[in-house]
């Protein structure tokens, strides 16, 4: 009987493609300086709950499912816009 070695017996993890939490998404969520939700844009599987109409309240959701703030910009006098990524 030939003895494998260890190497061949331990199978190796295979990425799952579809899967939404795998790789990189990526949020762009738009808020008013007033505190109002906006508009969201989302990757095709990112994960998200429903925004809601207090943008804190959104901004606290997606970083509770593991989203991190990458950049924050002004879009307009009154518009800003927190671009969120989850890996």
């Amino acid at each position: 009987m030939m003895m494998r070695n260890r190497r061949q017996m331990v199978p190796h993890p295979q990425p799952t493609i579809g899967q939404a939490w795998t790789g990189r998404h990526v949020v762009l969520l738009h808020c008013t300086v007033d505190n109002k939700f906006s508009n969201l844009y989302k990757s095709f599987h990112a994960p998200i709950e429903p925004p809601r109409e207090n943008c804190a309240e959104t901004l606290s959701q997606l970083l509770s499912i593991g989203y991190r703030i990458h950049a924050i910009t002004p879009i307009s006098s009154n518009l800003i816009q927190y671009f969120l990524v989850l890996e």
